[in-house]
């Protein structure tokens, strides 16, 4: 048992090196090819903040452990606004601007709600894994809906992306002809073993945390759907974390917010939405309790945003104290 942990914390580990290695030579490359900063972040870096939970989630699906790729979907969404919003809001009060208001936390409201609809729909249907009979699921159809509200939010975000960029350079190439700093070129080939590398480091944890937190559940008679929401959620929420507490130190809340608002719509859309079209997810094991918390998380992190564009530390307290909430009623149902 102790080694299945051990395993667990390397699995976790490897995944958050993969993914810092994987979004920094992918970057590198996209500004060889003279891709924009603003695109680069919202299309490589997004995705690769969400890295750990796509490989876990797909992987989890490939290997039949559904109820760890929907868990982990709902734990890290929940994780990202009550524990990272929480500590970030308490460690220095988070302004939020009108663009993440009106636009960015609408989409991440509607991705709770789709989510919630293709999950609790009345459609039942009878599926046979592993001989245990299953109820309710995410379809493929269900599946690929996500993944077209996934192009639409990107459609969107690129043309509001282009409009900034448009209006912003003007006033770039002033600022460069000023400064005259020498153009210093990438190594093309670094760049590209550090992604390649990345890659195949976090597919390889990916595969190491499945297979033990799969063993640690059976081996502790619990649902592989409680170790997604709970440790795996936790552990693959880490980058999202580190970045956004190191954010909210440094007083720059933007990176902090945007961070965790890109995540869970990536989270929802794009993991859960191409984890369901490569294979239906059985959702017999996942409490409506996570749905629950989830939707409660959303509506008060915008209510708090958009009564005053800013998480005070008492809002802040508020959604840790949630968190542990949810930690302990989670385990309790268990």
């Amino acid at each position: 048992m102790t080694t299945t942990i051990l395993l667990i914390i390397l699995g976790l580990a490897m995944i958050i090196i993969g993914a810092h290695f994987l979004v920094t030579g992918s970057s590198r490359i996209a500004s060889r090819f003279g891709i924009s900063d603003i695109i680069i972040g919202m299309t490589i870096v997004a995705i690769g903040t969400s890295a750990p939970e796509m490989v876990v989630s797909f992987m989890g699906a490939m290997k039949g452990s559904v109820g760890l790729s929907v868990g982990n979907i709902l734990g890290s969404n929940i994780c990202n606004i009550l524990l990272i919003i929480g500590l970030s809001s308490i460690i220095y009060p988070m302004t939020v601007s009108r663009i993440n208001v009106n636009r960015d936390m609408q989409f991440m409201l509607l991705s709770t709600v789709v989510l919630i609809l293709v999950s609790l729909d009345a459609q039942i249907e009878t599926l046979t894994i592993d001989d245990q009979m299953t109820g309710n699921v995410i379809s493929r159809t269900e599946g690929i809906i996500l993944l077209l509200f996934f192009l639409v939010f990107m459609f969107y975000s690129f043309a509001s992306a282009k409009r900034h960029e448009e209006a912003t350079k003007e006033s770039e190439e002033k600022k460069e002809k000023e400064e005259e700093k020498p153009v210093v070129k990438k190594n093309f080939l670094l760049s590209l073993v550090m992604f390649l590398g990345g890659l195949a480091v976090l597919i390889w944890g990916g595969n190491i945390l499945v297979d033990n937190a799969t063993i640690l559940a059976r081996a502790k008679g619990v649902s592989d759907t409680l170790i997604g929401a709970t440790i795996v959620a936790i552990g693959t929420s880490l980058p999202e974390l580190a970045a956004s507490v190191m954010a909210a130190c440094q007083k720059k809340v933007g990176i902090a917010i945007g961070n965790v608002i890109g995540s869970n719509i990536f989270n929802v859309f794009l993991i859960l939405g191409g984890c369901a079209t490569v294979t239906q997810l059985p959702l017999a094991t996942v409490n409506h309790v996570h749905f629950i918390f989830l939707l409660l998380a959303t509506l008060l992190f915008l209510v708090s945003a958009r009564t005053s564009f800013k998480i005070r530390r008492i809002e802040g307290l508020m959604l840790f104290v949630l968190y542990i909430l949810y930690i302990i009623v989670t385990i309790s149902l268990a």
